[in-house]
């Protein structure tokens, strides 16, 4: 920018030499000198400065082109040298804004984004750790489900150095067991030594110490038993129930017994099946078994109703075995067949209905086959259940299993049953698995 000339005020002639000179002053210069001093890199006076001051201190800045050209040309006012703008001004200036930030919180910084780095990694290895142990154990232990494996303890690559983990919990599904299959086992291994280096050449762990549980669920119970409409549920803390039907020749009787669970040795859980019965519905239950409570017997319902019937206690009464066990004379018996009062005195007792109920019928519905059906008993079904026999529907209702024999060193222990079904706590120690030399 060229810098304006200052013009020399004009001087009076002076018409007569001989006259003394008379001096004028210029007013523009009398207002110039109460003007602040210029600066001709604020020629407008209002205190600016360039973006080359701010971001290196005053440097050297751009001057416009005069008309000379080339890169070595002079200016037209005070000669000065041109330079080309500089355009790297805002990166310096960012630069300069990261300067100010303090060198401790630069670190922090540094130190928490390499933590969260660190962490990252050390997650992802221990998922492909879990992975290559849920198909090791599926693959070493003949499993049909892969288990679930979880690593505990943080960090996991200081373990994995180690050869030392602190903590795996395994949950495995569905375990075959003899004739049925455990719904759930779970296990809490600790102190776990390594042989191999994880994840890659994993061969083989020794567990120090190892507890859980596992569950054998009614529902599988009632499906694998090969018994499809009987049900178990609980009956107490050491006792199931078992209610359903079963087909005896060509009608369905109900089916009633209890299984009291109780541990066989260290790895094994067995059952003893009582108070079985089998219902013939409103009518007489047959208890299978030795004497005395097997036999065939009515319901208390059935045994009112003949009380209250002439033509069903007349037919008893006509059998002398059944009269001798109600406790009626045969004179009196023979009497009753023919006296409606005798009869009536008779199946009036308060005694008769309890010894009716007492009474075993299998002989009687056997060898009286009319009889029965006036008693509402079908014969053919009656003769059907006295062949049945206690193995055979024990077998029904077996419970019994062991542990797979590959889970070497892991005992059973408090067994009880639950709602879900029946549950038995797990304990080991100085387990291997795999190879461990």
């Amino acid at each position: 920018m060229r810098s304006p000339a200052r013009i020399s005020s004009p001087q009076p002639s002076h018409p007569h030499s001989g006259s003394p000179p008379v001096h004028y002053s210029n007013p523009y210069e009398e207002l110039a000198e109460l003007a602040d001093p210029y600066d001709p890199d604020d020629p407008l006076g209002l205190g600016l400065a360039s973006d080359d001051d701010d971001a290196d201190g005053g440097g050297h800045r751009g001057e416009p082109v005069g008309s000379g050209s080339g890169s070595g040309s002079e200016g037209d006012g005070d000669g000065a040298t041109w330079s080309p703008p500089n355009h790297r001004r805002s990166s310096r200036r960012r630069r300069g804004r990261f300067r100010g930030i303090p060198l401790t919180a630069k670190a922090l910084i540094g130190l928490l984004v390499l933590g969260l780095l660190l962490v990252l990694g050390d997650r992802c290895a221990v998922m492909y750790s879990e992975r290559k142990a849920e198909q090791e154990l599926q693959k070493k232990l003949d499993l049909a489900t892969a288990p679930n494996v979880t690593i505990h303890g943080f960090p996991f690559l200081t373990q994995v150095l180690g050869k030392e983990l602190q903590q795996v919990d395994i949950a495995v599904p569905d375990v075959a067991a003899d004739r049925v299959s455990l719904a759930e086992v779970r296990a809490q291994a600790q102190d776990i030594r390594i042989v191999g280096d994880l994840p890659s050449s994993f061969r083989g762990a020794t567990v120090g110490r190892m507890k859980g549980d596992v569950l054998l669920s009614f529902e599988d119970l009632s499906r694998e038993l090969g018994a499809s409409q009987v049900r178990f549920k609980a009956l107490g803390p050491s006792s199931v129930r078992a209610d359903g039907k079963l087909p005896v020749a060509g009608q369905q009787v109900s089916l009633h017994a209890q299984a009291h669970i109780q541990r066989q040795g260290d790895r094994g859980i067995s059952t003893s099946v009582t108070d079985m019965r089998l219902d013939i519905p409103g009518i007489a239950t047959y208890r299978p078994g030795p004497e005395p409570r097997a036999g065939l017997y009515l319901h208390k319902k059935a045994a009112r109703q003949i009380s209250e019937d002439s033509e069903k206690a007349r037919a008893l009464l006509s059998i002398p075995s059944v009269a001798e066990k109600l406790g009626v004379p045969p004179a009196e018996a023979g009497q009753a067949r023919n006296d409606d009062q005798t009869l009536d005195r008779i199946t009036g007792s308060p005694r008769f209905v309890p010894a009716l109920l007492a009474v075993n019928l299998v002989q009687a519905a056997n060898d009286h086959p009319q009889l029965a059906r006036k008693l509402g008993i079908d014969p053919t079904v009656a003769a059907a259940l006295t062949r049945m026999k206690v193995p055979e529907l024990t077998d029904k209702l077996e419970l019994s299993f062991q542990l797979p024999q590959k889970a070497k060193g892991i005992k059973l222990a408090n067994i009880g049953v639950s709602p879900e079904g029946i549950r038995a706590d797990l304990t080991g120690a100085g387990l291997s698995f795999g190879k461990t030399r």
